[in-house]
């Protein structure tokens, strides 16, 4: 599977493109990088994603060419999140998209449509130099996001000032934080806020006391040496998530054309098919009844 890294002006043009056109299901200036038509035969599926979702998409990506040797996957990288690479779906530059939130009416041209791939939960997690901490209550973790709570020891640790590693508000992490945990309340403005969930796991590993909330499944299946902590007593597991104790999950899906070339629907019935939902429940993702139960 090869990665591709779109040229930031094409993008900047495309997203001023659809910014003007969003209304229209059928742009007259949209950007063109020669991608085949319908008619055309396709002999590469393209995809795109959010930070959240691009994980999955490679993994499946990697079982599909494993299984068929003769197909080929490529990821975009579009450097955005859903909204730029929905709109680069639409003006055909790739030909499926991972989404981490259904589509908006905004972004719904009655052409492309989303479905559910997986759940994905979500883990707070600190450096491994982190002792004494292993779980957090509602209210000790608000503190900590408010910056009321800034060492270590008033928790039970080391006499350690507390490294925040935050995500931006528009980014479904901070959202799930904030749905279940955080509330409204400001964050501390020393916090140091990462664009991308790859570059807040990498700052983590690499910054002793550090604390952060990233995917459980990406935690698992890389063996990241974090100290994964329980909220409010209840372990971040789908075994927890199952009985209803650990309620924050993020909800991965996929965005394509209702029409899509023959090789983009292969990809798909792969994607949905139980041979990915089993590979997707074996490395810690929570796949939704409909789908495991075919």
């Amino acid at each position: 599977m090869r990665e591709i890294t779109l040229p930031i002006v094409i993008l900047m043009t495309l997203l001023s493109t659809y910014s003007c056109s969003v209304s229209n299901s059928n742009p007259t200036s949209s950007v063109s990088l020669d991608s085949p038509t319908n008619s055309q035969k396709q002999t590469v599926v393209k995809f795109a994603g959010s930070s959240s979702t691009v994980k999955i998409l490679t993994l499946l990506a990697k079982a599909y060419e494993a299984k068929y040797p003769d197909a080929k996957v490529e990821f975009i990288s579009t450097n955005s999140q859903s909204e730029g690479a929905i709109a680069a779906l639409k003006n055909d530059i790739v030909d499926v998209v991972g989404s981490s939130h259904k589509l908006t009416p905004e972004e719904d041209n009655g052409k492309i449509q989303y479905r559910e791939v997986a759940q994905d939960l979500l883990t707070v997690a600190t450096h491994k130099s982190v002792k004494g901490v292993t779980n957090l209550s509602t209210a000790q973790l608000k503190a900590i996001y408010k910056g009321e709570i800034t060492n270590w020891k008033e928790l039970g640790g080391d006499d350690a000032a507390i490294v925040l590693l935050d995500r931006p508000e528009d980014e479904s992490a901070k959202k799930l934080l904030r749905k279940y945990y955080l509330g409204k309340d400001k964050t501390t403005d020393k916090a140091v806020v990462l664009s991308k969930e790859g570059e807040l796991i990498d700052t983590l590993k690499s910054t002793p006391y550090s604390i952060g909330a990233f995917s459980l499944a990406t935690s698992l299946n890389e063996k990241l040496p974090v100290n994964r902590l329980s909220l409010n007593d209840a372990t971040p597991t789908t075994n927890s998530f199952a009985k209803g104790k650990y309620p924050m999950v993020r909800h991965l899906g996929i965005v394509w054309h209702k029409t899509p070339k023959p090789a983009t629907q292969k990809f798909i019935d792969f994607i949905f098919s139980p041979e990915a939902s089993q590979l997707l429940q074996g490395m810690g993702f929570v796949v939704p009844k409909t789908i495991a139960n075919k």
